[in-house]
């Protein structure tokens, strides 16, 4: 199984594209969704974000405020730091559990939703294919303000807060342009989706994890008859 990596920008339509990725079979791990779960009050990364941040960043329920600390954070360079130390180790080991479990079920790719993917590039180095989901700045900018009800200068520094798209796009092997109708996505996300069924790149990744799993066991075998006779 090889991994896929699936980025854009805040208001770019990842989401969009994601979800059509989804109706079409292909197995997604939700890295905002993880990032949901870790910081849930039973976890040890909700304990170390109250200890840090305080009470003012939960919700009356006791859950944590996810506008609130993210204020904070956009504001506060150290405060995104410290935040990113806290939930990213519990975040990646989600992931990776996922990864294994669908590996085992035989799946031939995975698809890593990571809105910061390129920013953090934690994971870049482990993916055969990167997909950036672009829509031009005007479009990007006026969805963002429509979308979160944001005035204009709200809305360009949350999209300044990122990668540039234009950027994003340079470094990924596919592009989905999110710029037009429905229609015309859906187009180009049903053309990727065939690429990406038609590889037979995970035969090489799998064919090297039999061979590791294999020696590994001789090996184990080797010591343990050595012990035993």
């Amino acid at each position: 199984m090889y991994l896929v990596g699936l980025t854009g920008g805040i208001a770019s339509g990842k989401s969009t594209v994601s979800a059509m990725l989804r109706e079409l079979g292909c197995p997604i791990i939700d890295a905002d969704l993880i990032a949901r779960q870790v910081v849930q009050p039973h976890c040890p990364a909700y304990r170390l974000i109250v200890k840090h941040f305080g009470q003012d960043v939960l919700l009356e329920s006791g859950g944590i405020d996810r506008e609130k600390l993210g204020a904070v954070i956009f504001t506060n360079p150290e405060k995104s730091r410290l935040l990113s130390t806290i939930t990213h180790p519990e975040i990646q080991r989600a992931m990776i559990k996922q990864i294994l479990q669908l590996f085992l079920l035989g799946h031939r790719y995975v698809i890593l939703d990571t809105p910061l993917l390129f920013e953090t590039r934690r994971l870049t180095r482990f993916l055969k294919h990167t997909v950036v989901v672009y829509c031009d700045p005007d479009t990007q900018l006026s969805r963002l303000m429509e979308r979160d009800s944001r005035s204009q200068d709200q809305a360009v520094l949350r999209i300044a807060a990122q990668i540039p798209l234009g950027e994003k796009v340079a470094l990924a092997s596919h592009v989905i342009d999110n710029s037009g109708s429905r229609e015309d996505t859906y187009r180009q996300v049903l053309k990727l989706h065939n690429r990406l069924e038609d590889s037979l790149d995970f035969l090489l990744v799998r064919a090297l994890a039999i061979a590791m799993a294999t020696g590994i066991g001789g090996l184990i075998f080797l010591l343990v008859k050595r012990l035993i006779f």
